[in-house]
């Protein structure tokens, strides 16, 4: 368990307030002037030592990420993009950081900006947090009246602007070249790479793009020093985490703990444990609807960490935990999943555009009751067919749900639809796999 002087976002339950002087008491803006003296190379080095891994998902090292923006601000200028678009289903994390630690976000956005060379950065927030977009601007103009960024911020003789831009809702600008290039006023399609924006970003300039948690956390970082990051939680998995805990649980909450934490010690101590008991768990979704579940057995020992739930063929994502109970139909909840990546599909790749609704079409057979015995096998050489084959990881995300499934729960399949083939009675021989759907799609 987190000790309490450990914990970075001290008003995660809104205990004291947002505004700037609350966030000052709780030790926001402290000693700028030291750590920025120490320049851009230590800082650097410093994110490096601490092992912070991104905390959007892809957990990729931060300092490493940082590294790779040129030394030199040539004939283009550098960009920090911060990614508060958030879609992913059972996360809510970086919400609160905007409502409630809006200015460790903008200290952090301080300290990233200077380190990349970057004057200029963009905030891009998900179009629906409407009110979290409010408070974040209003934590800016304070951040700007009390000169701690802009002209000389900080009186540092850094330059710094900040600025928010609002999506209108679409899962995939949560990809960072998806948000880019909406951010340039286009549609929302990812780009090929290479190039990676960290040379051909946003209009074409070198462009860092990191999460909004991964930002937040960078002044503590700075100021208590990578080797006491680095202590909390395990090798290559350091620090604490931010967890989403939804779903069938008791005390649906948002708690910081360290990594590594065990599922079952989250779910049981912080969430108020299970609706119906640990026995009347089913399964858990440990990172958000894009990771794959795992059952309960793997429920009783995981920890929560990166490695760890590589190892078990899921991952950590973004630490939205969701847990379903028995008293849910495990077939119904991944159609519906399903159903969602159908809906988010930006269709510029053929696997996912089409793959994502046959996923869905064939699990709202299954849950139904109506499948054929070939389509067990054929779901899953569908994923199969969608991972490792689009620009972005949007593919894997809607295949991985499903893989999942049909990991540990294949024989809830097969009971329910006891393989008996789908008949026309007009042609008087089996379906094919769809057809009968894609017709009522195209009615």
């Amino acid at each position: 368990m987190l000790k309490d002087e450990d914990r970075i976002f001290k008003n995660l339950y809104s205990d004291t307030g947002a505004d700037i002087d609350s966030s000052i008491k709780n030790g926001d803006w402290q000693d700028v002037k030291g750590i920025f003296s120490k320049g851009r190379e230590w800082i650097i080095e410093e994110v490096k030592s601490s092992e912070l891994r991104g905390r959007g998902g892809a957990g990729f090292p931060t300092g490493l990420k940082w590294s790779f923006a040129p030394k030199e601000v040539g004939s283009r200028p550098h960009y920090l993009i911060i990614n508060a678009d958030e879609s992913e289903p059972g996360t809510c994390k970086d919400r609160d950081i905007l409502r409630f630690e809006p200015q460790k976000l903008i200290e952090g956005c301080f300290y990233a900006s200077y380190a990349v060379n970057a004057n200029k950065c963009y905030i891009y927030i998900r179009g629906e947090y409407v009110n979290e977009g409010k408070v974040l601007q209003k934590a800016i103009n304070e951040a700007y009246n009390k000169k701690l960024i802009g002209k000389n911020a900080s009186d540092t003789g850094w330059d710094l602007d900040i600025y928010i831009h609002y999506g209108a809702g679409a899962y995939i600008c949560g990809e960072e070249t998806a948000l880019l290039e909406s951010l340039e006023g286009n549609k929302g399609l990812p780009r090929l790479k290479p190039p990676f924006p960290a040379l051909v970003g946003l209009y074409g300039c070198p462009t860092i793009v990191n999460n909004v948690e991964t930002i937040a956390v960078i002044p503590t970082i700075l100021r208590k020093g990578a080797k006491w990051f680095s202590s909390i939680g395990k090798p290559k998995n350091t620090g604490t985490k931010i967890f989403c805990i939804s779903g069938n649980v008791n005390n649906p909450c948002n708690v910081e703990e360290e990594m590594g934490i065990p599922l079952k010690d989250l779910i049981e101590k912080h969430a108020g444990g299970v609706v119906g008991g640990w026995e009347n768990l089913k399964a858990v979704i440990p990172g958000g609807s894009s990771m794959p579940l795992l059952p309960k057995k793997i429920c009783e020992t995981i920890t929560m960490d990166f490695d760890s739930l590589i190892e078990n063929k899921s991952g950590l994502g973004t630490a939205g935990i969701v847990v379903i109970n028995k008293d849910q139909d495990i077939i119904k909840c991944m159609a519906r999943i399903a159903r969602f990546y159908k809906h988010e599909s930006c269709g510029q790749c053929t696997p996912c555009r089409e793959g994502s609704g046959w996923m869905w079409r064939m699990l709202e057979r299954m849950a139904k009751g109506e499948a054929s015995k070939d389509e067990v096998d054929m779901l899953l050489d569908v994923t199969k067919q969608i991972e490792g084959h689009t620009i972005c990881a949007f593919g894997e995300g809607s295949a991985w749900p499903v893989q999942g499934l049909l990991r540990h729960f294949k024989k809830e399949i097969e009971k329910r639809n006891n393989f008996s083939p789908v008949v026309d009675t007009n042609k008087n021989i089996p379906y094919l796999v769809d057809q009968h759907l894609l017709e009522k799609d195209n009615a």
